[in-house]
Protein backbone atom coordinates (compact mmCIF):
# COMPACT_ATOMS: atom_id res chain seq x y z
CA UNK A 1 0.00 0.00 0.00
CA UNK A 2 2.92 2.26 0.53
CA UNK A 3 3.43 2.84 -3.49
CA UNK A 4 -0.70 4.06 -3.71
CA UNK A 5 0.43 6.49 -0.98
CA UNK A 6 3.45 7.77 -2.84
CA UNK A 7 1.93 8.08 -5.28
CA UNK A 8 -0.68 9.91 -4.22
CA UNK A 9 1.53 12.20 -2.29
CA UNK A 10 3.96 13.15 -5.28
CA UNK A 11 0.39 14.16 -7.03
CA UNK A 12 -0.40 16.57 -4.29
CA UNK A 13 2.92 17.79 -3.42
CA UNK A 14 4.73 18.68 -7.27
CA UNK A 15 7.96 20.08 -7.87
CA UNK A 16 7.56 23.51 -8.85
CA UNK A 17 10.55 25.86 -10.47
CA UNK A 18 11.14 27.70 -7.15
CA UNK A 19 10.00 24.34 -4.51
CA UNK A 20 11.18 20.69 -4.80
CA UNK A 21 8.24 18.06 -4.71
CA UNK A 22 7.57 15.41 -2.74
CA UNK A 23 9.55 13.00 -4.63
CA UNK A 24 12.94 14.70 -3.76
CA UNK A 25 12.44 14.71 0.00
CA UNK A 26 13.36 10.95 0.36
CA UNK A 27 9.36 10.18 0.53
CA UNK A 28 10.32 6.00 0.53
CA UNK A 29 12.05 6.51 3.24
CA UNK A 30 9.57 8.51 5.31
CA UNK A 31 6.67 6.62 4.77
CA UNK A 32 8.28 3.62 5.71
CA UNK A 33 8.88 4.77 9.21
CA UNK A 34 5.36 6.71 9.26
CA UNK A 35 3.88 3.21 8.67
CA UNK A 36 5.75 1.65 11.70
CA UNK A 37 5.31 4.83 14.12
CA UNK A 38 2.07 6.03 13.04
CA UNK A 39 -1.36 4.82 15.19
CA UNK A 40 -3.21 1.88 13.00
CA UNK A 41 -6.15 3.76 12.35
CA UNK A 42 -4.12 6.36 10.94
CA UNK A 43 -2.20 4.89 8.66
CA UNK A 44 -5.56 3.13 7.80
CA UNK A 45 -6.85 6.75 7.69
CA UNK A 46 -3.81 7.56 5.10
CA UNK A 47 -4.40 4.71 3.04
CA UNK A 48 -7.59 4.57 2.61
CA UNK A 49 -7.29 8.24 1.60
CA UNK A 50 -4.79 7.45 -1.21
CA UNK A 51 -7.48 5.06 -2.47
CA UNK A 52 -10.15 7.63 -2.44
CA UNK A 53 -8.04 10.07 -4.53
CA UNK A 54 -6.96 7.36 -6.86
CA UNK A 55 -10.43 6.31 -7.99
CA UNK A 56 -12.49 9.65 -8.03
CA UNK A 57 -10.78 11.14 -11.12
CA UNK A 58 -13.77 10.50 -12.58
CA UNK A 59 -15.58 12.67 -11.14
CA UNK A 60 -13.53 15.52 -10.58
CA UNK A 61 -11.89 15.70 -13.96
CA UNK A 62 -14.58 13.46 -16.00
CA UNK A 63 -11.51 10.56 -16.88
CA UNK A 64 -12.44 6.48 -16.18
CA UNK A 65 -8.57 6.24 -14.90
CA UNK A 66 -6.82 6.18 -11.45
CA UNK A 67 -4.89 9.23 -10.64
CA UNK A 68 -1.98 7.76 -10.94
CA UNK A 69 -2.24 7.12 -14.67
CA UNK A 70 -3.50 11.09 -15.48
CA UNK A 71 -1.38 13.04 -17.32
CA UNK A 72 0.27 15.99 -15.04
CA UNK A 73 -2.04 18.68 -15.92
CA UNK A 74 -5.13 16.43 -15.40
CA UNK A 75 -3.51 14.91 -12.25
CA UNK A 76 -3.31 18.68 -10.92
CA UNK A 77 -6.80 19.48 -11.97
CA UNK A 78 -7.79 16.60 -9.98
CA UNK A 79 -5.44 17.12 -6.60
CA UNK A 80 -7.24 20.35 -6.64
CA UNK A 81 -10.83 19.56 -6.77
CA UNK A 82 -10.36 16.51 -4.73
CA UNK A 83 -8.64 18.88 -1.95
CA UNK A 84 -11.44 20.99 -2.74
CA UNK A 85 -14.85 18.76 -2.60
CA UNK A 86 -17.88 20.06 -1.01
CA UNK A 87 -18.07 16.92 0.60
CA UNK A 88 -16.85 16.66 3.91
CA UNK A 89 -15.66 13.28 4.29
CA UNK A 90 -13.98 12.98 0.81
CA UNK A 91 -11.94 16.55 1.89
CA UNK A 92 -11.21 15.56 5.28
CA UNK A 93 -9.76 11.48 3.68
CA UNK A 94 -7.85 13.78 1.29
CA UNK A 95 -6.76 16.07 4.24
CA UNK A 96 -4.92 12.73 6.05
CA UNK A 97 -2.81 11.89 2.82
CA UNK A 98 -1.52 15.74 2.51
CA UNK A 99 -1.23 15.33 6.54
CA UNK A 100 1.43 13.07 6.00
CA UNK A 101 2.86 14.67 2.78
CA UNK A 102 3.33 17.90 4.89
CA UNK A 103 5.36 16.13 7.47
CA UNK A 104 8.12 14.35 5.10
CA UNK A 105 7.85 17.49 2.75
CA UNK A 106 8.19 20.49 5.61
CA UNK A 107 10.85 18.39 7.15
CA UNK A 108 13.47 18.17 4.03
CA UNK A 109 15.93 20.20 4.87
CA UNK A 110 15.91 21.29 0.82
CA UNK A 111 12.45 22.57 1.24
CA UNK A 112 13.40 24.56 4.37
CA UNK A 113 16.38 26.00 3.17
CA UNK A 114 14.12 27.26 0.38
CA UNK A 115 12.29 29.20 3.46
CA UNK A 116 15.34 30.56 4.95
CA UNK A 117 14.58 27.57 7.92
CA UNK A 118 17.23 25.43 9.37
CA UNK A 119 17.67 22.13 8.99
CA UNK A 120 16.29 20.01 12.12
CA UNK A 121 18.09 18.65 14.49
CA UNK A 122 17.94 14.28 14.13
CA UNK A 123 14.67 12.68 15.47
CA UNK A 124 16.58 11.73 19.07
CA UNK A 125 13.69 9.00 18.87
CA UNK A 126 12.40 9.20 22.69
CA UNK A 127 9.03 9.82 22.04
CA UNK A 128 7.74 6.40 22.35
CA UNK A 129 7.62 4.56 26.03
CA UNK A 130 7.64 0.86 25.69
Amino acid sequence: MIWLVHSAIVILYPRTAALPGAADCDLEAFLLRFRREAAPLVWLGVVLGAVLFHLTPVFTVRVPLPAFMLPPDVADRHASRISGSRIYLVRQSIFLVKLAAGLAWGAHPDVRARFALPALAPDPGTWRQH
